[in-house]
């Protein structure tokens, strides 16, 4: 079942990326020069990234050359292997701390990349485990966040801490976490305003909400998720990196990889940030986010059938 989302839900990446691989590496035809070149333009379309692509094109040549590969098609089978070798570390599933109650998680992420969505699938992902799940309403910039988090929180069956539009939002923090710590709640998930990683102010409202939090838990948060949206391709790593040295992100979401044939940016996201990547969205449904296994990831990217 999560192999055939991921071949529908990668199906513009597949095509971008895979069916023009496949174009230009051919049976019994030999490996020239060229076709680096070619392979080289395709990865960086996709958005690998040049560094990413280089150490890529680096290990084919090498793999190609110590295993005599010598017609193109060969090469197929090198870039799925290493690819697979470069998304492997970055494989970490979050979980709820053992006896731990609740499990904080604070998401970050600018605006409009789904990052409300998200926290509402995760949600929905935990209660359908029967844990029970608290949301936070730290957005407090606009009334519509609210609303919006309102409707994400119910139908995912969680409960739904809010304050009134304007609020400090560390205050929203501190109050869902005592909640949360006194009624026994699983998971505690902190929904923040969009933050343009440019702006300096804004990220030190986020380090403000963490030192809030520590007040009750020293270890909280235990997950600072960062939401990336797959369909920014390389401004999803310069937001990453801002997020990273600002705030210390410990997981990844990287959300509407459905939405884009550029979803070769997982690997770049991957090799440069070694982050750990937590969740894939590939979807609008609550069902429609899933753990990010590098091995059924791959395949479901590389399938050469069609799977609906």
């Amino acid at each position: 079942m999560v192999f055939q989302k991921l071949v529908h839900g990668l199906e513009k990446t597949r095509k971008g990326l895979i069916d023009r691989l496949r174009a230009i590496l051919r049976p019994e035809e030999p490996i020239r020069e060229e076709t680096w070149l070619e392979l080289e333009e395709i990865l960086i379309e996709a958005d690998l990234g040049i560094k990413t692509t280089s150490e890529i094109i680096t290990q084919a040549r090498s793999i190609c050359q110590k295993r005599r590969i010598g017609d193109q098609e060969g090469i197929y089978a090198v870039i799925k292997e290493i690819v697979l070798e470069l998304l492997k570390p970055c494989a970490s599933p979050f979980r709820l701390k053992d006896g731990k109650v609740p499990t904080v998680v604070l998401a970050l992420g600018v605006n409009g990349v789904g990052k409300t969505t998200t926290l509402g699938k995760i949600a929905h992902r935990f209660v359908s485990q029967g844990k029970k799940v608290m949301i936070a309403a730290a957005d407090t910039f606009r009334a519509a966040a609210i609303e919006q988090l309102e409707l994400i929180a119910h139908k995912a069956g969680a409960v739904l801490i809010k304050h009134k539009e304007g609020a400090d939002p560390a205050a929203v923090a501190f109050d869902a976490l005592t909640s949360a710590k006194a009624r026994g709640f699983d998971l505690l998930l902190i929904d923040t305003a969009g933050r343009l990683h440019t702006k300096g102010g804004l990220l030190e409202e986020l380090k403000k909400v963490k030192r809030v939090l520590r007040k009750l838990d020293p270890e909280a948060p235990d997950e600072t998720l960062l939401v990336l949206d797959a369909t920014t391709g390389q401004n999803a790593l310069v937001q990453a990196r801002t997020f990273q040295e600002a705030l210390g992100v410990t997981g990844i979401a990287l959300v509407k990889l459905d939405g884009t044939a550029k979803g070769g940016i997982i690997v770049a996201v991957a090799k440069e940030l070694g982050i750990p990547i937590r969740y894939i969205g590939i979807g609008e449904d609550l069902d429609d986010l899933e753990e990010f296994v590098p091995e059924v990831f791959v395949d479901a990217l590389f399938t050469k059938n069609q799977v609906y």
